[in-house]
């Protein structure tokens, strides 16, 4: 079931890219998942949470701006890549497992993400509505991932 978790919190980076990074690291604080004695022992600080939370908010708000790239432009998409990649060596099981899946998720994430949302947005005729219905099931995916893992 970890394997199953590490995909899905790649998932999550492929529609926002730091948002898994900083539900792992509210988790860490929140003491769902122990770090203590390892080398990211870090993610569960307050300030490593504060930094985390300000960054992760920033991308959701810049994702409202109508000049933000397209996520499947190339600095976007190895960016949700690397972090889905980190997000999943994060969770507990083996890092490698984890990495590889949580890439895959991201690339599965940035396709399928772009594609609904476009869909959404279509249906809603303006993106904003689509764009926020994104942002909560990023947001609230993260936390549940994390929560359960």
């Amino acid at each position: 079931m970890l394997y199953v978790f590490a995909l899905l919190i790649g998932v999550i980076a492929g529609l926002r890219a730091m948002t898994p990074l900083a539900a792992i690291s509210w988790a860490a604080y929140l003491g769902w998942i122990d770090y203590t004695g390892t080398q990211v022992a870090f993610l569960g600080h307050i300030i490593t949470v504060v930094i985390l939370t300000i960054i992760a908010i920033a991308e959701l708000v810049s994702d409202q701006l109508p000049n933000t790239p397209s996520r499947k432009v190339p600095v976007q998409f190895g960016t949700r890549i690397v972090m889905g990649a980190l997000a999943g060596a994060l969770l507990p099981g083996s890092w490698i497992i984890g990495s590889i899946l949580g890439a895959i998720g991201a690339v599965v994430g940035t396709y399928f993400g772009a594609d609904i949302r476009g869909r959404l947005a279509k249906s809603f005729g303006r993106d904003l509505p689509a764009a926020l219905i994104e942002d909560v099931v990023a947001v609230a995916g993260a936390l549940l991932i994390v929560y359960l893992v």
